[in-house]
């Protein structure tokens, strides 16, 4: 015979709650926060550098091209209102979100793709790593949020095909969410303080 102790450990919960958040966006947000903590080390850095230097740029260094970036971070804000609208059509019915992930994908490839041509522009005409603080932490900040966008494409891709498949489950559709909103969300951040 079980003792009352016993059976009452034995007890199987049949309906859990479910989480408040999904283990899949906390484990983003948490990687998103330490990214946030990141990135601010190195705007801080960059601010220090630059509140220093009596001249910013330092001669010599091309200007970054303001314009051209100006539309590619329009094309990478459209991209966040896109997966927005994405968002809201996986919650009403999964294959019309389709089209709009789809366009959240391009549109940020528009600005990776876009990016890089300034890059190359840049190195064309002389900044460089080496060429001056103002060159290094270009390359840095930039770079470290090129990586990022990039990483989040591929995280969107992955989203995009496992939508095709009707695999995609709406925890892990959110997280990747996270995930780019965090790429969209910082980078105006890092237009007004590395370009302008």
């Amino acid at each position: 015979m079980v003792s009352r102790a016993a059976s009452a450990s034995l007890r199987v919960v049949t309906n859990p709650r479910p989480p408040l958040i999904p283990n899949a966006v906390l484990g983003m947000l948490l990687f998103v926060f330490a990214e946030i903590m990141f990135f601010a080390g190195m705007i801080s850095a960059h601010g220090i550098a630059r509140g220093r230097a009596l001249i910013w740029p330092p001669p010599g260094q091309p200007r970054l091209s303001v314009e051209e970036t100006a539309v590619n971070t329009a094309a990478l804000l459209l991209s966040g209102v896109t997966l927005i609208v994405a968002q809201w059509a996986f919650r009403r019915e999964r294959r019309r979100a389709r089209p709009w992930l789809a366009a959240a994908i391009a549109l940020g490839a528009f600005f990776v793709l876009f990016q890089g041509a300034e890059w190359v522009a840049l190195l064309r005409e002389g900044l460089t790593l080496q060429s001056s603080t103002h060159g290094g932490f270009f390359y840095l900040i930039i770079g470290t949020h090129g990586l990022h966008a990039v990483a989040a494409l591929a995280a969107l891709g992955v989203s995009w095909m496992r939508l095709q498949r009707g695999l995609l489950s709406q925890s892990s559709f959110a997280a990747t969410q996270v995930f780019w909103y965090f790429v969209v969300g910082i980078w105006p951040l890092l237009y007004w303080r590395v370009y302008l």
